[in-house]
């Protein structure tokens, strides 16, 4: 997991730092810079190699697994050709270029060469792709995995898409000072107007971003002049685009987090406004109606399990188990089960039905036959004869 999350880390600065490179540094991006691009492609290489031998989680998630030869079948199958057009070593052809032409006595030929080269560099953008992999690792830890990754999940897929709009953002902002570049600075573009020719890279890329937000967001502040040629107009419209569908993938994902936030809670108030409908077409009375919805509220709690699947679907033993925490209160109240042998905990436990009742209700009669036995967990139940009359609460039992 540690090596995944770094080779996320390390695709994320390749996608910042790639166009900046291209847009703002013109070649002069440093040693360290050059450096890194070198690791990072001989880095992807690595991980194209370990793929071929990385244990891999079948569909079903029963099993892992680790044959080799199924290993290479299924990579060659889905995410091989993407890794390799990702891992292109194209920093290893800058920095062989780069000491090709250090020497060159023709400064015009060196810089144009440079540009070309690092305008190739946009290929490596198909890393990208190579995102997918924090997905396909948070799928494989859900299938191995007891532990509760809600949470985890959510944070992460709001990591991801913040990561996304600020990604797309990021290379809006680069290509609107990229083009007029790569044409020289015409006398009408927006960086001469602005005057940022000799302007530091932080100020050109932060007007480049500025001219992008407006665009995409349809402001006219910031882009208030008309594009002066078909170029510029072609990427005032890829920006409006892109602008629009960044608002439908922030609008489908926050719906869809919303949406799966608190399953439970969702579930019991759908099961009450129907029931609400279902009451209001018997026509109940509303002291029934009030009974009937505080019955749910105590019982239920604001949220709906269907507690009857889970312990039809484990195992005895952890039935066993949950039983136990769940009536912990009361084997410790009830002096029938205190000292007792566990197999027969066990055996009474099993038998045990959750029931919950309310003030007024009538639980067992006078003279009526009795076929079950009650202990109280939690509340009072007045016990009443004719001549008898005694309150009970947590830890007593009656009936039988």
């Amino acid at each position: 997991s540690y090596y995944i999350m770094c080779m996320m880390a390390i695709t994320f600065l390749n996608l910042i730092g790639i166009p900046m490179e291209i847009a703002f540094l013109d070649g002069n991006s440093g040693l360290a810079w050059e450096g890194f691009n070198v690791f990072s492609d001989t880095l992807f290489l690595i991980d194209v190699a370990l793929n071929f031998r990385m244990g891999i989680i079948a569909e079903d998630g029963e099993e892992a697994i680790l044959d080799i030869k199924r290993i290479r079948v299924s990579y060659l199958r889905t995410w091989f050709i993407p890794d390799v057009i990702a891992a292109f070593p194209i920093g290893y052809i800058l920095l062989f270029a780069d000491l090709q032409y250090h020497n060159d006595d023709n400064p015009s030929k060196t810089n144009k060469m440079m540009r070309i080269l690092m305008f190739v560099r946009i290929l490596s953008l198909i890393r990208l792709a190579r995102v997918s992999r924090l997905v396909r690792f948070f799928n494989e830890v859900e299938k191995v995995s007891n532990a509760n990754l809600e949470v985890v999940r959510l944070f992460f897929r709001i990591l991801s898409l913040f990561m996304m709009i600020f990604l797309l953002c990021h290379w809006n902002g680069c290509i609107q000072y990229f083009v007029p570049m790569l044409e020289e600075f015409p006398t009408d573009c927006w960086v001469r107007k602005e005057n940022l020719m000799n302007a530091t890279v932080i100020v050109k890329y932060s007007w480049g971003v500025f001219r992008a937000l407006s665009q995409m967001i349809a402001l006219s502040y910031g882009s208030m002049d008309a594009p002066t040629n078909y170029v510029e107009m072609w990427i005032v419209m890829v920006s409006m685009v892109s602008g629009c569908l960044m608002y439908t993938v922030l609008v489908a994902n926050a719906t869809t987090m919303i949406a799966n936030v608190d399953p439970a809670a969702k579930e019991y108030k759908s099961k009450m406004s129907r029931l609400e409908h279902y009451m209001t077409f018997m026509k109940l009375p509303p002291e029934l109606q009030l009974r009937i919805n505080n019955y749910y509220q105590a019982r239920y709690g604001g949220k709906w399990f269907h507690e009857k699947d889970v312990m039809d679907t484990v195992s005895s033993a952890l039935k066993e188990q949950i039983l136990m925490v769940m009536c912990s209160r009361l084997l410790r109240n009830v002096p029938v089960f205190q000292n007792r042998d566990e197999n027969f905990i066990n055996a009474v436990l099993l038998k045990l039905e959750y029931e919950v009742f309310l003030e007024g209700d009538a639980i067992i009669r006078q003279n009526v036959p009795g076929d079950r036995m009650f202990f109280i967990d939690h509340g009072q139940v007045l016990m009443e004869t004719d001549s008898y009359e005694r309150e009970l609460c947590d830890g007593d039992f009656f009936g039988g």
